[in-house]
């Protein structure tokens, strides 16, 4: 298991890594109009074979630097990412959702994104 996080702290890595989630979130929409513009075998302002090629490799590039910064990547589409912590006693998931405004919420391990919770 990841080192455990306090909700600031957890809010920091998150902060860190914003560009690279802003970066994530372009990749996978050039990858989704890539991948079908190839697979029906027609062009795309963005490219071909080639650029889907880059694009699946930056998109990989992308999440791993994700991981080593620490969360969790539950989701790309969306994104979803959990932060391991304790909350009174209790091990839980600080969550963040592709969307939200800043790291809010969180849900035990146990019951997973349909058990999320506000953080006090």
């Amino acid at each position: 298991m990841n080192d455990l996080y306090t909700a600031a702290e957890a809010r920091a890595v998150l902060e860190r890594l914003r560009p690279t989630l802003d970066s994530l979130i372009e990749v996978r929409a050039d990858l989704a109009e890539l991948g079908t513009a190839v697979q029906r075998g027609t062009s795309s302002p963005l490219g071909g074979l080639p650029e889907l090629k880059a694009a699946q490799a930056r998109l990989d590039e992308l999440l791993s630097s994700i991981v080593a910064a620490g969360p969790e990547v539950k989701g790309i589409a969306p994104l979803l990412l959990d932060f391991p912590s304790v909350l009174d006693g209790e091990p839980v998931l600080l969550c963040w959702l592709e969307g939200d405004a800043e790291l809010a919420w969180y849900h035990r391990a146990d019951l997973g994104f349909a058990g999320r919770r506000p953080l006090p």
